[in-house]
C-alpha cells in the first residue's frame, strides 16, 4: 500500500491492526453471542423500550445483577462485566457477547447462567424469548426501534442498497462463534474454509421458517434477508478465494465498502455515500480535510457484514438462532474444525477446490431447502455429515474434558441428530404448526420459547 502522512495514521497501519490479533495455539479462546427475540406474554406483541414491561425495566433489572449499565443520551442501551456485555439490536432484539472463553463447558456455564438470570425477570415482567432466527408473526411496521443513534442512519439508508436490511435490522436473530488464528496464513485458511462452509451451518441451524403468521416458503427466512441487503458489505468475500489473500487484501475490500458514519464529541456523523478510502485522502464529504484515527477504522470494520466477518478474530456468522443446546453447538462445531490440525486439514481438503460461484449459488439456495440442497454429485446433508464428523473427532482429540471427563464432542448432538434425522430446527416446528397446533402461529410463542 502506499503510504498517506495524516495527523493519526497511514494506509499501512490499517492491515497491521489485524496482524496485532495474531494469538499463539496456546493463547486461542472462543467467545459465543447469541441473541433473541422478545414479546409479551399476554399478547405475544413486541416488547416496547419504555413502559411498565418492556427493554428498558430488563436491562435496569439486569443491572442490579453484577452488570454496568451503558447510556446513550440518558436511555440505557447495554450492559458490561468483564468481557461480557449484554446489548440491543435494533428491534429490541436482546444479545448477550460472551467473555472469550477457554473450552465450551465454560461456555455452556456462561450461556446457562444467563439464561437462568434472564428468565428469572422475565418472569416478573411476563415477558418471554424465542428460539427462532426470524420474528414469526409481527410486521416491519410492528417492531420498535430501539433508541440507539446509529441505527436511526441505518434505517434510512438500508432501503437504498436492498429490500432486506430492515427486516434484518427488526426481525431477525443468530448465534456467532469466534475463533482465533496463530498468523495471516492461518487467517487466510480459516477465513476460506469458514467461507465455504457457511452454506452448510445455514443449512444446519435453519430455525426460521414462519414470516407474519404463516410458513415463509423458507427453512431459514434469517438468511434471506442477508441476500438482499447491500450486498458492498455482506456476503460471501471474492478476495478470500485467491491464493494471496491475507490482511492487506481485506484492508482493501473494507476500504471501498462504503461507510455508515463516525463518532465526534459522541455523536453519530451520517456518512453514508462516502468510503473509508476517502477518508483516508481527506476526502470525506461531511467532515472535508479531516483524516480518521484507529477507533473510527475499529467502529467501520464492526458496520461491515460478510458471512465471515475479520477483526483480530473471525467471526462465524450463518446460524440462525435456536435453543440452548444449538447454542453452545456452534463454538463446539467451529473449534473442532478450526482448532485441531487434523481436522482443519481434513476440512481444508472437503473445500479446498469449491469455487467463489460455487459458494456464493449455494448460499442462494440454502435458505429455501436446507439440508435437501444438491451441491455437485452429491447433498449438503451428506456433506454436513462429513463436516460433523471431522468436528466430532477434532473435539475428542483436544481432549477438553469437564468434571466427568467428558470432552466438548458431546456438545455437538443436537447437530448430529438433526442432521441424521434429515429434520432442520425449522422442519421441527412445520410439523407441529401443521399438525398439534392447527396452524394456529401463537403457539409458537409458548412452545419456542427459551
Amino acid at each position: 500500500m502506499s503510504k498517506l502522512l495524516s495527523p493519526h495514521m497511514t494506509f499501512d497501519d490499517l492491515p497491521t491492526w489485524f496482524a496485532e490479533g495474531c494469538k499463539p495455539r496456546d493463547a486461542w479462546r472462543i467467545g459465543t453471542e447469541h441473541e433473541k427475540i422478545g414479546f409479551c406474554m399476554d399478547s405475544f406483541r413486541p416488547i416496547p423500550y419504555a413502559g411498565e414491561r418492556s427493554i428498558k425495566g430488563l436491562l435496569e433489572m439486569l443491572a442490579g445483577h453484577g452488570w454496568d449499565p451503558v447510556l446513550e443520551t440518558g436511555n440505557i442501551i447495554a450492559l458490561k462485566r468483564g468481557m461480557a456485555s449484554i446489548t440491543l439490536e435494533p428491534g429490541g432484539q436482546l444479545e448477550l457477547s460472551g467473555a472469550p472463553l477457554e473450552t465450551i463447558h465454560q461456555t455452556c456455564q456462561e450461556t446457562t447462567e444467563y439464561h437462568q438470570l434472564v428468565r428469572s425477570i422475565s418472569d416478573e415482567l411476563r415477558i418471554g424469548f424465542l428460539t427462532l432466527g426470524f420474528q414469526p408473526k409481527w410486521k416491519r411496521e410492528d417492531i420498535h426501534w430501539m433508541p440507539k443513534a446509529r441505527y436511526a442512519v441505518m434505517r434510512d439508508y438500508m432501503p437504498r442498497v436492498g429490500d432486506g436490511g430492515l427486516d434484518m435490522m427488526l426481525r431477525t436473530t443468530t448465534v456467532q462463534a469466534n475463533l482465533d488464528f496463530a498468523s495471516e496464513t492461518d487467517m487466510a485458511k480459516k477465513m476460506r474454509i469458514s467461507l465455504c462452509l457457511q452454506p452448510l451451518i445455514t443449512a444446519m441451524y435453519a430455525a426460521s421458517p414462519f414470516e407474519e403468521g404463516k410458513p415463509s416458503g423458507f427453512l431459514s427466512r434469517r438468511a434471506t434477508c442477508w441476500l438482499d441487503t447491500d450486498p458492498h458489505r455482506t456476503g460471501i468475500l471474492k478476495c478470500a478465494f485467491d491464493n494471496n489473500f491475507g490482511f492487506e487484501a481485506y484492508t482493501q475490500w473494507a476500504l471501498d465498502a462504503p461507510m455508515y458514519f463516525i463518532m465526534r464529541n459522541g455523536a453519530y456523523i451520517d456518512c453514508t455515500g462516502s468510503s473509508f478510502r476517502d477518508f483516508m485522502h481527506g476526502k470525506l464529504a461531511q467532515l472535508p480535510g479531516a483524516y480518521p484515527d484507529m477507533d473510527d477504522w475499529e467502529l467501520h470494520l464492526s458496520t461491515l457484514f460478510p458471512d465471515v466477518r475479520l477483526k483480530q478474530y473471525l467471526e462465524m456468522r450463518g446460524a440462525d438462532a435456536g435453543a440452548w443446546p444449538w447454542i453452545c453447538s456452534l463454538p463446539a462445531l467451529w473449534k473442532g474444525l478450526l482448532y485441531d490440525e487434523q481436522a482443519e486439514s481434513e476440512a481444508w481438503d472437503l473445500v479446498a477446490d469449491w469455487s467463489f460461484d460455487e459458494v456464493n449459488a449455494l448460499r442462494q439456495q440454502v435458505p429455501r431447502t436446507a439440508l435437501q440442497t444438491p451441491f455437485r454429485q452429491t447433498s449438503v446433508i451428506k456433506l454436513c455429515e462429513q463436516v460433523l464428523e471431522i468436528s466430532r473427532a477434532g473435539l475428542e482429540r483436544l481432549q477438553q474434558c469437564n468434571e466427568a471427563g467428558e470432552d466438548e464432542s458431546k456438545f455437538l448432538q443436537p447437530v448430529i441428530q438433526a442432521v441424521a434425522a434429515g429434520e432442520t430446527q425449522a422442519d421441527h416446528w412445520l410439523k407441529l404448526y401443521n399438525s398439534e397446533w392447527n396452524q394456529d402461529i401463537d403457539r409458537v410463542f409458548l412452545e419456542a420459547m427459551h
